[in-house]
């Protein structure tokens, strides 16, 4: 709501105004990226590190300076007008800058570029409590999370709110923000983390913000495209949605995007509110441009994501800081380990759904790792593969950016029946794009994702030893090779955590692991041999 002075101004001044005249509708420019995961260089087309090679094709995309470029330019375009720059989350985890650095320089990049916000993103615990922390003492502007409670004996509690109000020049933007519930199983939070259902959330912080004459609202939201749209359906009072989590691409003029940009869901009282995200890793500067009437309603909005491309200038000062961060990884980014005869792979949405061939090369590398060991089985989550790798010499580099989360190699006994309900947990997410997907070597499953979940198994046969299948035994014990965090029960795998026995999880770091395999099998032909089937398909 406007302030009780700016509006009896307005009251007097209408007296003198011709017929008709109305009050000045309020613009604000929303310029955001999400899921940027340690991107801070250029990513060629499979969302690894760009290449000299790319570079001279004009090939390469994003990269923390280009943002800053972008951002830059917008602000010079709209002196004077309403912005705010924000980040849907998800800065942590995904490169060799993060592996190496954690999060000191994306907060300095971030404090550089001037965000007004940002949404805790469920990688933003991947190294705990204290690696958050640390962040949040370092960055100079909100972040944000309502859902997400820390308990008192927490080293974050009172460390983040739920919102933040803007005033422009007594018009209040509040920005509120939620996370997704299942962080406790994609990341590492700890006990003392708890999160709300996000609509139960909101349907309590809005009528808060608007008690405090907020009559303009924007969901700063880490849980997904589809759950934003359960959001916007769910929930008054919410005016526009920014959100990052599922990695979506939305445009309204290409047509591999998953929707449009924005994508109009109609609340409970008819009204549409827009939705937007704009992909991962800093390849697009989302840019929506809302107007609001005097009582806080949308009543235009347009814009589209920016490619960050080449013909993006990098600010100089930026990728001069980038050299001078990148100078001691250098060396380990270059070591060749071998060679592809094929791209493999690693497409999220590829890995998320269905076997794919870095999967394959995955669990392969995994089972070749400790087959001496009498292990027989391997299960690797598909959202531990993060990126593909192109055809020709592998660096180590380029290891690194599809493992970036320094997992080890870990061994465990399980039932035959545990690892059935295994599978079952790895199937369950799909329609959401869960990273939980069962990626696997040592066995073949068949699944029908049309049933409800814990009921798609069709069939699970395991290797026999002799090149053949074998149904599985329920009532066998067999050796399982995972990485440690499902084998700890990450992304929803309790029954290994619960159920597993003789559990080791400090084997080798799983990047090794897979570029020694990549040596071995040097040139690496790339595959998938229909171990996974879903019949409904």
């Amino acid at each position: 709501m406007h302030s009780l002075s700016k509006a009896a101004l307005f009251a007097a001044t209408a007296l003198t105004l011709s017929a008709g005249s109305a009050l000045a509708d309020f613009e604000l420019e929303i310029l955001h990226i999400n899921d940027l995961h340690s991107r801070i260089e250029s990513i060629n087309k499979y969302d690894s590190t760009c290449s000299a090679e790319d570079d001279a094709a004009g090939e390469c995309f994003g990269g923390i300076a280009r943002v800053k470029t972008a951002i830059d330019q917008k602000r010079a375009d709209n002196e004077g007008e309403n912005l705010l720059v924000l980040d849907a989350g998800d800065q942590f985890q995904g490169s060799l800058f993060y592996t190496h650095y954690k999060g000191e320089p994306i907060a300095e990049f971030m404090n550089d570029i001037g965000f007004d916000a940002m949404a805790i993103g469920n990688h933003e615990f991947d190294d705990g409590p204290e690696e958050l922390l640390a962040f949040i003492d370092a960055i100079d502007f909100p972040i944000l999370s309502g859902n997400t409670i820390a308990a008192e004996d927490s080293i974050v509690h009172g460390k983040f709110e739920g919102y933040e109000i803007f005033d422009f020049d007594g018009e209040k933007v509040g920005v509120v923000s939620v996370l997704a519930t299942d962080t406790d199983e994609t990341s590492s939070p700890g006990p003392k983390i708890t999160f709300q259902d996000e609509i139960e959330y909101l349907q309590k912080a809005v009528p808060e913000l608007e008690a405090e004459g907020v009559n303009k609202i924007i969901l700063l939201s880490h849980v997904g495209y589809k759950r934003d749209q359960e959001i916007a359906a769910a929930v008054d009072g919410i005016d526009v949605i920014v959100g990052g989590h599922s990695h979506t691409l939305l445009s309204s003029t290409d047509d591999k995007a998953a929707g449009p940009y924005p994508t109009m869901v109609k609340n409970p009282s008819g009204e549409e509110v827009p939705v937007v995200t704009a992909y991962a890793y800093s390849k697009y500067l989302g840019d929506l441009n809302v107007t609001f009437d005097d009582d806080g309603k949308v009543i235009d909005v347009s814009g589209a994501p920016i490619l960050l491309d080449a013909s993006v200038t990098p600010d100089e000062a930026f990728a001069a800081r980038v050299a001078e961060l990148d100078a001691p990884l250098e060396e380990l980014k270059k070591r060749e380990v071998g060679e592809t005869a094929g791209e493999v792979n690693g497409d999220r949405t590829v890995c998320r759904a269905e076997e794919c061939s870095m999967g394959n090369l995955v669990a392969d590398a995994m089972l070749a790792r400790v087959a001496d060991q009498g292990i027989t089985l391997a299960i690797q989550n598909g959202g531990g593969v993060r990126a593909s790798i192109d055809t020709g010499t592998v660096t180590m580099g380029e290891v690194l950016t599809v493992l970036p989360f320094q997992n080890t190699v870990a061994t465990f006994q399980l039932k035959g029946a545990d690892v059935i309900a295994a599978l079952e947990n790895g199937l369950s997410q799909i329609e959401d794009g869960a990273g939980r997907y069962p990626q696997v070597a040592g066995m073949k499953y068949t699944y029908d994702s049309s049933k409800e979940p814990g009921s798609r198994v069709v069939s699970v046969e395991v290797a026999d030893g002799n090149g053949g299948f074998t149904p599985i035994d329920e009532t066998a014990t067999y050796g399982i090779v995972t990485n440690n965090y499902v084998r700890g029960g990450g992304d929803g795998y309790a029954v290994f955590a619960e159920k597993g026995m003789n559990a080791y999880d400090f084997g080798p770091n799983l990047e090794d692991a897979v570029a020694e395999y990549i040596g071995m099998n040097s040139p690496y032909e790339p595959y998938t041999d229909g171990r996974i089937t879903d019949v409904a398909k």
